[in-house]
Formats: structure tokens, C-alpha cells, sequence
């Protein structure tokens, strides 16, 4: 199975590769990223390629050559409302992961086989924005809208979105969490404090980054894709097309994390 990862540098795309690399079931690994991946070259995997990729709004025949037999995709790239201005943050948030939903039609039409499309948004994402709701809440909702419409085009074109609640780093593996970007003094101390608040307290809106990882692999690898047609509830729900909106409590109960 050959899968396709980006924001492989960042700190969900992390623990996504670490989970890519522990699957035995993954042939392929291709990567597409700004810069170098390290805990790409460390693993000193065969099965890796990464794909110096500078714009994300375009795709050129050599880079849809090395994609075009992909069985699914984890859209892990992102970036916080917080640290670009607006228009940057609806470029990464939006517009990079439908230009690639775009360039990557003509593949489907060659290979005929369907692709999971995993898109990793988050809670507070919203189709009915509000006055007070936050630019991060009206993108992700406007992306994932815009992705459905793509799936109810071509059936191939599997995709879905994933909405993580509080994503926690600190339980995971310190030789994964040293290749997770820098957050600096604040936003770490902020995240070993909130850390027991959501582990023990709030559990429902909990997600560990290394079960989360391997989550989104099983997406991408269609593990889930029965139970995704009949999500309701807690759980998520399927937009006309099919398209999969995958709340925090379907993670947490397929990978048996407590209630």
C-alpha cells in the first residue's frame, strides 16, 4: 500500500509518519514537504520518498508521477490562525488541500481504484459560522464543504475530515516528540498544564498524538471505511456524497482509548 503524508514536520504529521513507519502493510511512503523530513532520513527507511515540494498550489507531471499510484493520503498540513495573518492562514488551511484534491483527478482516472483522502481538521469547525467564530472554525468548516463537494464528484476521491479535539503530545514517545517542531516556553507550559485537565477530566475531547497517529494511518489505509458510512451521534456524520465527518469520539472508541 503506498500512502501519501504531508505536514510531515509539524507535530500530528510527526506522529502520522512514526505510525507510517511501524505499519508493515505500507509499501510506499511518499512525502511531500517544504524542506527535508529528519525523522525520514533518521529512520533510514527504503520505503520513504521525500518530495521536495516548494508550492503547494501546483503540481508538476514529474511530482504527480511519483503520487499517482497512492492508495490514500493524510493531509496533516497546517499551520495556528495565530502565528500568519488571515489570507496566509486560508492558503494553507484551504487552498493547498484543494488544489491537490484537484491535481490529482487525472491520476484516479487512470488508476480506477479509490483513495482515501484523510483531512485532518479539527473541533470547532463549523458550517454555520457565527459573529464571535474564530477564522480557524470558518476555514476548516469551508474545507471540508469543499471537499465533500470533490467526493460527490468522483466517487474515487474518498474523502474525509477528522476533527481532533485537545491535541496532547506529552504522553508520547520522546524519541517521536523530539523530531515535533518547537512550540516555545508558553505554549508548552500551557500544554503540560492542560495536560491532566483533559487526560483525567475531559476525556471525550482528548487526543493523544500516538494513538491519533496510527488513526489517521488506518484512515488513510481504509481500515474504517464500513463504519464510516453509519457515523451519527457523539461519533460524526455523512454528508450527502458520503463524506465522513469523524468526531473525537469515534477515534477515541475504534482505538480503545477510555470513555
Amino acid at each position: 500500500m503506498h500512502l501519501i503524508l504531508t505536514g510531515a514536520t509539524g507535530m500530528v504529521g510527526t506522529t502520522v509518519l512514526d505510525a507510517m513507519l511501524k505499519t508493515t502493510d505500507i509499501s510506499k511512503i511518499s512525502i511531500l514537504s517544504r524542506r527535508p523530513v529528519q525523522l525520514a532520513e533518521d529512520s533510514k527507511d527504503p520505503r520513504v520518498n521525500v518530495i521536495i515540494h516548494k508550492d503547494f498550489t501546483s503540481y508538476s507531471p514529474e511530482v504527480l508521477k511519483q503520487l499517482q499510484d497512492a492508495d490514500g493520503c493524510v493531509w496533516a498540513l497546517g499551520i495556528s490562525q495565530t502565528q500568519v495573518n488571515k489570507e496566509d492562514y486560508i492558503t494553507i488551511t484551504k487552498t493547498y488541500p484543494l488544489a491537490f484534491a484537484s491535481a490529482f483527478q487525472p491520476a484516479l482516472k487512470t488508476t480506477k481504484k479509490p483513495f482515501n483522502f484523510v483531512y485532518v481538521s479539527g473541533q470547532g469547525a463549523t458550517f454555520q459560522p457565527g459573529l464571535f467564530t474564530p477564522i480557524f472554525g470558518k476555514t476548516k468548516g469551508e474545507t471540508e464543504l469543499a471537499l465533500a463537494d470533490v467526493r460527490k464528484e468522483n466517487q474515487l476521491f474518498q474523502a474525509s475530515t477528522v476533527r481532533p479535539g485537545f491535541v496532547d503530545w506529552i504522553d508520547q514517545d520522546k524519541n517521536v516528540t523530539k523530531y515535533m517542531p518547537p512550540l516555545g516556553a508558553m505554549r508548552t507550559g500551557l500544554g503540560h498544564t492542560l495536560h491532566p485537565v483533559f487526560k483525567l477530566a475531559m476525556k471525550g475531547n482528548w487526543s493523544p498524538t500516538e494513538p491519533l497517529g496510527g488513526f489517521l494511518t488506518g484512515l488513510a489505509m481504509g481500515k474504517w471505511n464500513e463504519q464510516l458510512k453509519t457515523l451519527k451521534g457523539d461519533e460524526g456524520r455523512v454528508l450527502e456524497g458520503g463524506f465522513p465527518i469523524v468526531e473525537n469520539s469515534f477515534f477515541r472508541r475504534v482505538m480503545g482509548l477510555p470513555k
